[in-house]
């Protein structure tokens, strides 16, 4: 399996250049050369295996076992999902009046990320000890993907990891679940300013071809091809869990509620669907609108700023993972992918072409939800089922309460549920519910903090060159202490 930048001016390379890149060369993200078709017999085969059963075959699929042979493959798939809560791992809870809600936060960070984030340090971890390499990982966070990163690489010999966390923009104990490893691999930074703010001194440091290399720098956000793999298999799972039957030729289909913010599970989505998965997509965002604006408008465009909600994981103003999803449906036209981004790169806005936004619209149906439907939603979960939601999966929910209200479903749908409401004590107090926090939460109140400011004023570019050329003299004196 190859893998070709969406820009198309960069050479192919394999899983392995694919997963130590992030970024192509040419500004673009990678994505499979071709994708498998999968056969209405492979689903029925498919439709019996567990949540690892799932991303163990897609991995075949899309890492080729010359890279990874398949035993070491599931050996390291069973490694990432050792520390889950959960003995399936990923649960669909069935509730009252259709509401299917798919919980992927049984990890020890209480949320989705930990199912990508933990596997793809396992693959890191391989290819690392095979060349007895070091890299520096350096993570921007809105909150959920810095705590998961660092548990997935703390006490990694072969890795260190940088975080970079939006000071006051997320919630207290995303904080504490970042600054209080204190593991010597990793650093962490609090920065005076919003996710979008923090991410440019990284990508002022990754636009530094030379610097890069010289010291093994790489990211671990939601653009890593790695990340998306995994990712869809929350949707194969959550179609065989609620797929009526699959002894019908067309299979049925699925509705499946995608919350998103960077639309890395909603690039996985639409790679599951063209992949031959039948699976309807919705997208729901809270009032950061880019993508309900340009599945509904065409209009691809940032608004004035980013604004606060209670889906704070969400709050993002560029969802990276849309160049994608563009390619996808373009035919894989690298030419409209790159005219269409390196527009947006200048001047923060574009209207899609009118074939492509008939695509879109076509793949993926859209809905912006409030901080008030996000409150309402809880409530009336907790009141129907005694189920708590987190702010996130509420947004997923709300679009299935307001389409039952106006028709009974036509086709059964899944909620994908990306957090577990103990991280979000303070929205659950906002719809008037009480909130449940596990021991190891409430643990993380009383343990020590490691955290550097990042101020307003000082040069945060420089602030993380320096921490990135002091790891590497500290890998370098290891090297040397080792050879004597």
């Amino acid at each position: 399996m190859r893998y070709i930048s969406t820009r198309g001016m960069a050479p192919r390379v394999d899983f392995e250049g694919a997963l130590f890149s992030g970024y192509a060369p040419d500004g673009g993200l990678f994505m499979p050369e071709e994708l498998p078709q999968l056969s209405i017999e492979t689903l029925r085969q498919w439709s019996t295996l567990s949540y690892p059963g799932l991303v163990k075959e897609l991995c075949t699929l899309f890492i080729g076992p010359e890279l990874i042979p398949r035993d070491v493959l599931n050996g390291l798939i069973d490694q990432a999902f050792s520390r889950f809560r959960h003995r399936e791992v990923v649960h669909l809870s069935r509730l009252r009046n259709g509401l299917n809600v798919l919980e992927l936060w049984h990890g020890v960070t209480y949320a989705f990320k930990d199912l990508s984030l933990c596997c793809t340090a396992q693959f890191l971890q391989y290819f690392l000890e095979k060349k007895e390499k070091h890299v520096t990982v350096v993570v921007g966070t809105s909150g959920d993907t810095g705590s998961a990163a660092i548990e997935s690489v703390q006490g990694a010999k072969n890795m260190d990891i940088i975080v970079l966390l939006p000071k006051g923009h997320c919630t207290k104990i995303q904080e504490l679940q970042m600054t209080t490893v204190l593991r010597e691999n990793v650093h962490v930074f609090g920065v005076e300013g919003n996710s979008d703010e923090l991410d440019e001194p990284i990508k002022a440091v990754f636009a530094d071809v030379a610097f890069v290399k010289k010291h093994n720098l790489m990211s671990l956000n939601s653009i890593n091809w790695s990340r998306v793999l995994v990712q869809m298999a929350h949707h194969f799972f959550a179609y065989f869990q609620c797929v009526p039957s699959l002894d019908m030729d067309p299979l049925p289909r699925v509705e499946v509620v995608v919350p998103t913010g960077a639309a890395g599970n909603l690039a996985a989505g639409c790679i599951a669907q063209k992949m031959g998965l039948p699976i309807r997509l919705v997208v729901a965002v809270n009032r950061n609108d880019i993508i309900h604006r340009t599945v509904q408008q065409g209009d691809f465009s940032l608004s004035e700023a980013v604004e606060q909600t209670l889906a704070s994981a969400m709050d993002i103003q560029v969802p990276y993972n849309m160049e994608r999803i563009f390619w996808l449906l373009s035919g894989s036209n690298s030419q409209v992918t790159r005219a269409l981004m390196e527009q947006f790169e200048r001047t923060q806005s574009v209207s899609l072409p009118k074939e492509l936004h008939s695509k879109l619209s076509g793949a993926v149906t859209s809905e912006s939800v409030s901080d008030e439907a996000i409150t309402q939603t809880m409530a009336r979960c907790w009141e129907e089922n005694k189920y708590l939601l987190c702010p996130h999966s509420a947004v997923a929910v709300s679009y299935h309460y307001q389409q039952t209200e106006q028709q009974p479903p036509s086709l059964p749908r899944c909620c994908l549920a990306p957090a577990s409401a103990a991280k979000f004590p303070e929205a659950v107090l906002a719809a008037g519910l009480t909130p449940e926090t596990p021991a190891e939460i409430l643990a993380l109140e009383s343990k020590g903090t490691r955290c550097t400011p990042m101020r307003k004023g000082d040069d945060w570019k420089l602030m993380l060159r320096n921490t990135i050329e002091d790891i590497s003299c500290q890998q370098r004196d290891h090297f040397l202490n080792a050879l004597e």
